[in-house]
C-alpha cells in the first residue's frame, strides 16, 4: 500500500503529465502562475512533488541480465534515381514537400554516381525495453531504436532524406514536439544540412541533407579536395535538434549511428592493404548506445519536462534494452560507446582508440574511460586474455551522480558502481581466427600555431535568474555571439560559472583541440581532437579552432540537452 507521500507524488506526476498533454507553452504556465522565474513548477500540493517532500518517480522493477543486447542493423543505401518521390536536386523541391534548406553547398563537385542515398522515416513506433515492461510509445527511424546504422566511407558523399511522418501538432500528445530537425553530430557539414535548431520540419514534409564526408580543409590547396587526413572523422551519431525540445525528442527515440570508414580504418580486419589498421570488424565491431531512462508506474517512458537540473534515470539501457547481456567470443572486440544522455556522465581496463569521433595519435591502455553526454569513445577489449575460469564480466559506471547537475566528483569502488552491461564469455563461439590488430600509431594531430589566431573569445556558461545562459544571455535566434571569418583561426575559452553544475560543451562545424584545462596541460586522453568538452565545476578550458570550407549559421550549446533546451545555447556565424 502506498504511503500518503507516495500518493501525493503520484498525483503530482499525473497532473504534470496532463500539463504536458495540454501542450501549454512556458509562457502559458507563467500566466497561470504555475511556473517560477527559475522555470520550476510552483511548490503546490497536487502539482509539484517538491511540496511536502514527496518522493520522485521510481521505475517498476525489472529482472537484470535476461535481455540479450540488440544488434543495430546497417541501413541499405540506394542510388539517386531509386529515391522515392524524386531524385535529389541542388535546389529545394518545395512543390514536392521539401522544406527548411537552401541550395546544397558544393553540389557541383558531387557526382551523382558517387552519391550514396538513404531515406529515414521518423514515425511513431512501439518499442520493447524489457520483457517485464509493456511496449513503449516511441518515435523512431524506420521503426527501430536506435535508428539504422549508416556506414559511410571517407570522400564518398551521402545524402539522407529525412521524412517527418510524426503526428501533427494538433494530434500530438505526451512529451516531445513532432517537428524535428536532424543534426549529424561531429560532422563537418554545410550550414544548410547541419540541422540548425530553427530548421524544424512540420508533419508530412521532408528535407535532403548532403554530407560530403570530406575532412576539414578540403578547400585548402595544400591538402587537396579530400581535406587534411589528420582531420578524419570516425564514429558519429545523428539526433534531433528541435529548438526547446531536443532532450525530449532524443529521449523519445530520435537518434541513430553514423560511421565513417577510411583506407586505414577500413572495416575489414582481413584487409591486405598495408595502410589498413585491421581493427576488429564485422560482428566484432559493436555499437553500445548507453541511455539511462525512467519509467512511470505504467511501465512506459517517463520524462519530467519541468526538471531543469537535467534528467537522469534509474534504469540503464544499452542499444534499447534494460540491463542486457552480450555473448562474446574469446577474442578482440571493438566497442563504439555512445553516451546519448540526456544528462548522465560516465567514467568504464581496455585500449582506447578515440576521443569523441576522432582517433587519438596512438592507442592508450586505460583502466577507465570517462565521457560526457554526446561523447563517444572507441575501445578494444580482448576477451582471450581473461583467465579460463572467467565466465562473466560487466561494464560498470563508477562515476557517482545523484542528479542532473553532473557527477559529484567521487569515483566509486567497483563493487558500488552501477552495472550497465554483462558480458558472457562463450568459449564455444567462433573467433574467426581473430586476425585483428591494435596498431601502435593512429592519426597525428594537426598543428595549432598561435600565429594563425586572429582573436580570442570567452564564453561563460552560467545561470541567470535560475535558468541557463551563456555570457548572461539566453539563446536568441536573431543574434550572433561570434562572427569569425572563413579561413581564420581563433581561441575560444569556455568558463563554467554556474555553481554546482557541470556542462558538456558542443560546438557545431569543425573539431577543435584543447590547449589547456585550468591553465595546465590537459590529460592524455584530451590531447586529441574533440567535439564535446567536459566542463567541470569552476573549470576553464582553452580551445584552438579553425573555420574552414563552409560559411553560414551554426550553434554552440551545452549537451546536457535539458540545459540546451532552456537557454544554454548561442548562435554564431562564419562570414565569407
Amino acid at each position: 500500500m502506498m504511503t500518503w507521500k507516495q500518493k501525493l507524488a503520484e498525483t503530482a506526476r499525473r497532473n504534470r503529465v496532463e500539463l504536458v498533454d495540454a501542450k501549454l507553452s512556458r509562457r502559458d504556465l507563467f500566466k497561470m502562475g504555475l511556473l517560477t522565474s527559475g522555470g520550476f513548477l510552483v511548490a503546490k500540493a497536487g502539482l509539484s512533488s517538491r511540496a511536502a517532500e514527496a518522493k520522485d518517480v521510481v521505475s517498476p522493477k525489472t529482472r537484470p541480465w535476461i535481455e540479450e543486447i540488440t544488434n543495430i542493423p546497417v541501413a541499405a543505401s540506394c542510388s539517386p534515381s531509386e529515391m522515392k518521390v524524386s531524385a535529389p536536386q541542388e535546389l529545394v523541391q518545395s512543390e514536392l514537400g521539401e522544406r527548411r534548406r537552401t541550395r546544397h553547398d558544393f553540389w557541383a563537385t558531387t557526382r551523382s554516381e558517387d552519391l550514396q542515398c538513404y531515406e529515414l522515416v521518423n514515425a511513431p513506433a512501439s518499442h520493447s525495453w524489457h520483457r517485464d515492461l509493456p511496449a513503449d510509445d516511441c518515435w523512431a527511424f524506420n521503426g527501430q531504436f536506435p535508428g539504422p546504422r549508416i556506414h559511410a566511407r571517407a570522400n564518398q558523399p551521402v545524402l539522407i532524406r529525412w521524412r517527418n511522418n510524426l503526428p501533427s501538432l494538433a494530434a500530438h500528445r505526451g512529451y516531445g514536439r513532432p517537428t524535428p530537425t536532424m543534426h549529424l553530430h561531429n560532422g563537418h557539414i554545410a550550414a544548410e544540412s547541419d540541422g540548425h535548431p530553427e530548421d524544424m520540419l512540420e508533419a508530412n514534409c521532408w528535407k535532403d541533407c548532403l554530407y560530403l564526408n570530406r575532412a576539414a580543409g578540403f578547400t585548402d590547396p595544400q591538402y587537396g579536395p579530400m581535406g587534411d587526413v589528420r582531420e578524419t572523422l570516425s564514429t558519429m551519431w545523428y539526433h534531433d535538434h528541435c529548438h526547446d525540445f531536443t532532450a525530449q525528442n532524443v529521449y523519445r527515440g530520435n537518434m541513430g549511428l553514423y560511421y565513417n570508414f577510411t583506407e586505414f580504418d577500413s572495416g575489414d580486419e582481413n584487409d591486405p592493404n598495408p595502410k589498413a589498421w585491421r581493427l576488429p570488424s564485422g560482428d566484432f565491431d559493436v555499437p553500445l548506445v548507453i541511455h539511462d531512462r525512467l519509467f512511470g508506474p505504467d511501465g512506459k517512458g517517463y520524462y519530467d519536462m519541468f526538471n531543469l537540473d537535467g534528467a537522469i534515470g534509474d534504469k540503464m539501457t544499452v542499444n534499447g534494452k534494460v540491463e542486457p547481456f552480450m555473448r562474446v567470443a574469446p577474442r578482440k572486440y571493438r566497442f563504439r560507446i555512445l553516451n546519448m544522455g540526456p544528462s548522465r556522465f560516465y567514467g568504464a581496463n581496455m585500449v582506447q582508440l578515440t576521443h569523441d569521433g576522432n582517433f587519438l595519435p596512438r592507442p592508450i591502455t586505460v583502466k577507465t574511460v570517462r565521457f560526457t553526454v554526446g561523447s563517444r569513445v572507441d575501445v578494444i577489449i580482448d576477451f582471450s586474455t581473461m583467465p579460463a575460469a572467467t565466465r562473466e564480466l560487466f561494464i560498470v559506471n563508477c562515476c557517482e551522480q545523484k542528479d542532473g547537475r553532473g557527477p559529484t566528483g567521487k569515483i566509486l569502488p567497483l563493487a558500488l558502481g552501477t552495472k550497465v552491461l554483462k558480458f558472457v564469455i562463450d568459449r564455444t563461439m567462433d573467433t574467426k581466427g581473430d586476425p585483428s590488430r591494435i596498431p601502435t600509431t593512429l592519426l597525428d594531430l594537426p598543428p595549432t600555431p598561435r600565429a594563425e589566431v586572429v582573436t580570442e573569445r570567452t564564453f561563460i556558461w552560467n545561470r541567470s535568474n535560475g535558468a541557463w545562459a551563456v555570457n548572461g544571455e539566453y539563446y536568441d535566434p536573431h543574434k550572433y555571439m561570434a562572427e569569425p571569418k572563413l579561413g581564420t583561426a581563433e581561441i575560444w575559452n569556455f568558463v563554467n560559472n554556474s555553481g554546482g553544475w557541470m556542462h558538456p560543451i558542443h560546438v557545431h562545424h569543425e573539431e577543435y583541440q584543447i590547449l589547456s584545462r585550468n591553465g595546465r596541460t590537459p590529460p592524455i586522453d584530451e590531447i586529441a581532437r574533440e567535439d564535446v568538452a567536459w566542463l567541470g565545476h569552476g573549470e576553464t578550458v582553452k580551445t584552438f579552432r579553425r573555420f574552414r570550407d563552409y560559411t553560414g549559421s551554426f550553434v554552440a550549446h551545452c549537451h546536457n540537452v535539458v540545459h540546451e533546451d532552456h537557454g544554454m545555447m548561442f548562435q554564431w556565424k562564419i562570414k565569407p
